[in-house]
């Protein structure tokens, strides 16, 4: 029977979900293929907004980009974004609903489903083949009933499901095996096969596994995926791996230290940055004490205010003014930008209970939380250099005050964003996908004090990554099968 949908399942988080489902887009797009992503439930704080206006998970923005499409709101219908352990900002189709603790959302879930198949059945009518990808795994017993991101979507659309387990993490053959058999009769006859991710060493060792795997469960092990060393592709939420890159000891390094705080968002934001040969990122973590730094950088929050009590509970404000003091350069973006006023109000408890905060006090400003979210793709400069700025917003906070009468940014729509101190060493700005721009980074390199040799090109970086994984999946994974399965003939 062939399908015009098929779901790739992973036996954990990060077992390679999103990259699996960015290489067959790219693949089938490569083929002529009118192929789309889907990712039916997401949670996550890394976000992209969309052409129509909305926000959905970044790793469905990566995909996009993967099946050469501009990311769309229907592409990733549901985004949880957490603000507190138990507690989550519900965005639907782009748009914020409401703020639901766990229990809630769970009862809200069968009115979700509903907006969840009406983005698919117009993706389903605009495109030849839709690959969806799950959240987390499908063995979550606790999170069965009124399933909406794994098996209770695949038995609703009647898709079949390939299941992925990262051997990277140790006990893959187990992770396939135990999740197969946590499922209903009917869900493990959905699977059709077994995906093995970021594989490496000799492939003779781990056939007898395979063989095993087979004769036990009835189901094939239809690819074994290498591991791709240097392979960058934009993490869904938690921090990414460290970089397989070569760093040469002859080349003067710049260190940029960013806090790690618990509601940190769109930390991909940083990933160019990473990335940059010149540049050494340090993410300093809860316990930890900020490191001698030439740039320290504040980033996004979905819960600014928590976020920043926290900051100072771990005494890294304390650490900021030394850094100040001594000359350093400080850089807030978003959440980050609104620490660094002089008070921070949330009227309404979008974020928590209702009430204000201290910032940090280093900018003549303050800002407050309002209902409505500011989702908008911009371009403009920087202004205190000639550097082309592209990104997005993402935030609900308007801030106010006598800072902000000197710029950092000028929109292209007129507007004007952020902040630059008199004393040149503070920069504000609400822009997340700044650094994407090769030339803003030099410019915030030169800014620092620091000359940067040569571009990152970080779009074709990207493009690479995509390319490397389309060309893996074409070499290690049975794609007759995959042929068979999906109506592509």
């Amino acid at each position: 029977m062939n399908f015009r949908t098929i779901m790739i399942q992973g036996t954990t988080s990060d077992a390679g979900k999103s990259t699996i489902v960015a290489g067959l887009c790219r693949i089938l797009a490569n083929c002529g293929v009118r192929v789309v992503p889907f990712k039916p439930q997401n949670m996550a704080l890394n976000s992209a907004v969309t052409v129509d206006g909305g926000e959905i998970g970044r790793a469905q923005a990566v995909q996009a980009q993967a099946a050469f499409l501009k990311p769309h709101t229907d592409m990733n219908p549901v985004l949880l974004k957490p603000n507190t352990d138990t507690g989550a900002q519900v965005i639907i189709h782009g748009r914020v609903l409401a703020n639901m603790d766990a229990r809630h959302y769970h009862e809200y879930k069968p009115v979700a489903m509903q907006y969840v198949l009406e983005s698919y059945q117009r993706l389903l009518t605009a495109y030849d083949i839709v690959i969806v990808e799950g959240a987390g795994s499908p063995a979550e017993i606790n999170l069965r009933d009124n399933d909406i991101a794994n098996m209770g979507f695949a038995e609703s659309v009647n898709c079949p499901v390939l299941l992925v387990g990262d051997i990277e993490r140790g006990g893959v053959l187990a992770h396939l095996y135990g999740t197969l058999n946590m499922l209903a009769p009917s869900e493990q006859a959905r699977i059709s096969g077994f995906i093995i991710n970021r594989f490496r060493g000799d492939i003779s060792l781990l056939s007898p596994g395979l063989k095993w795997l087979t004769q036990e469960t009835d189901k094939p092990v239809l690819g074994v995926i290498p591991y791709l060393q240097g392979l960058h592709l934009e993490a869904e939420d938690s921090l990414p791996r460290m970089l397989d890159i070569t760093i040469s000891r002859d080349i003067e390094r710049l260190r940029i230290v960013i806090p790690v705080l618990p509601r940190i968002s769109n930390h991909t934001d940083f990933d160019p940055l990473r990335m940059h040969p010149q540049v050494e990122v340090v993410w300093v973590h809860q316990g930890e004490i900020m490191p001698p730094a030439d740039l320290i950088i504040l980033p996004g929050s979905k819960s600014t205010r928590g976020d920043l009590y926290h900051l100072r509970k771990q005494g890294w404000d304390i650490d900021i003014r030394r850094h100040l003091r001594y000359g350093g350069k400080l850089v807030g973006i978003c959440g980050g930008f609104q620490m660094m006023g002089h008070q921070i109000h949330d009227p309404n408890g979008l974020e928590g209970e209702p009430g204000s905060s201290p910032g940090l006090g280093f900018m003549d400003f303050e800002t407050v939380l309002k209902p409505e979210k500011k989702l908008q793709l911009v371009s403009g400069q920087l202004i205190f250099e000639n550097a082309s700025v592209n990104g997005y917003e993402i935030h609900s906070g308007i801030s106010t005050g006598l800072a902000l009468n000197k710029p950092a940014v000028k929109l292209a729509d007129g507007r004007l964003d952020g902040a630059l101190s008199d004393d040149g060493q503070l920069l504000g700005t609400y822009l997340h996908g700044l650094f994407d721009n090769t030339s803003v980074i030099n410019a915030v390199l030169r800014w620092v004090g620091f000359f940067a040799h040569g571009d990152l090109d970080y779009y074709r970086t990207k493009e690479d990554s995509i390319d490397r994984i389309a060309n893996a999946i074409k070499e290690h994974l049975d794609l007759g099968f995959l042929g068979s399965v999906l109506d592509i003939g």
